[in-house]
């Protein structure tokens, strides 16, 4: 009886070690999911909208510029990671790595606060030439890959 008890404690601690092992942590992509947009739009289109959509859509637009934009010497999607790059994925760059991601995050709260304040007093003609250019923009970083 001891013998059994002994052998099944002794497997149970076996199992939970093997799962609270620490695993070596995966590489994060660089560019996040968050980038891409999901659709583009026309100047039709976005004349027909009403302002409150429009804010949504520049502010939205600016911040998948924010998150892209530092990175396109490396990629311009998502899923490229440290590892594919060649950089090793150690503890000093995942750690230089976050500590960008919130950086970036702080300012877009920032940012995001200040655009819902000040942004509807802008006009709703230069708010649909600035979402068509950050569209725009959009479109030729993800054909900027396309050149190397």
């Amino acid at each position: 009886m001891k013998t059994k008890l002994f052998f099944l404690i002794f497997c149970f601690i076996l199992i939970s070690g093997v799962g609270f092992a620490q695993k070596k942590k995966q590489p994060k992509s660089i560019i996040s999911d968050g980038v891409a947009i999901k659709k583009y739009h026309s100047k039709d289109e976005l004349d027909r909208m009403a302002k409150g959509e429009l804010l949504v859509l520049y502010v939205e637009r600016i911040e998948s510029l924010v998150k892209l934009m530092p990175y396109i010497a490396f990629a311009t999607k998502p899923g490229v990671t440290m590892s594919t790059l060649g950089i090793p994925n150690d503890s000093d760059n995942r750690k230089a790595l976050d500590d960008q991601f919130d950086a970036t995050d702080e300012f877009l709260d920032k940012n995001s606060e200040f655009q819902k304040r000040i942004l509807p007093y802008s006009d709703t003609n230069d708010l649909v030439s600035a979402i068509i250019f950050y569209e725009e923009t959009l479109k030729s970083l993800h054909e900027y890959s396309e050149f190397h």
